[in-house]
């Protein structure tokens, strides 16, 4: 789902609606579907779009991080672009520090 605002603006980061009794899942599959630029007939003789279509899967990086270790962890990171996480915690804590010491 998408949050919006009073003014039907959507946010660009979806979530998942958990129940109570359940757990957040800790791996997301989810279809690609793009069209192909090739058509064939429908049901009715009408030119319908050929698509094609790819299964991904996304991992929570909470379940990696505790499951893995760092080194492994920090492997996975670096494949999906993003800084080893000692480095990441850090510049993160400087943000955060930035922001509170302008509020205090």
């Amino acid at each position: 789902m998408y949050e919006d605002d009073a003014e039907g603006q959507a946010s660009k980061i979806p979530f998942i609606q958990v129940p109570a009794e359940e757990d957040m899942p800790k791996i997301l599959f989810v279809f690609e579907s793009r069209e192909t630029g090739e058509f064939e007939p429908g049901s009715e003789g009408e030119e319908v779009p050929v698509v094609q279509w790819d299964l991904h899967q996304y991992a929570d990086m909470e379940v990696l991080k505790t499951g893995l270790p760092l080194n492994v962890f920090d492997q996975v990171r670096e494949a999906l672009g993003l800084e080893p996480i000692k480095a990441a915690s850090a510049k993160g804590k400087a943000i955060s520090d930035n922001v509170r010491s302008k509020f205090l």
